[in-house]
């Protein structure tokens, strides 16, 4: 028997969220430092952006008039 069966896992085990391989625990959730730099860069580009509807107001910020 070894160390690692009777270690629980903190985390459940997951596909890497860029390649689908297997993910690591010194890069969790990714693979490897080469797919947590990609989405990184993909942060810092604005790839990932939540676009508001036309229909919506903006609220009011200068307060009472």
């Amino acid at each position: 028997m070894s160390l690692d069966d009777k270690v629980t896992p903190l985390r459940p085990k997951r596909p890497c969220p860029e390649c689908g391989k297997p993910s690591a625990r010194e890069t969790y959730p990714f693979c490897s430092t080469r797919c947590k730099d990609i989405d990184l860069n993909r942060w810092l580009k604005g790839a990932y952006v939540i676009s508001a509807r036309d229909d919506e107001e903006e609220p009011d910020t200068d307060g009472p008039k």
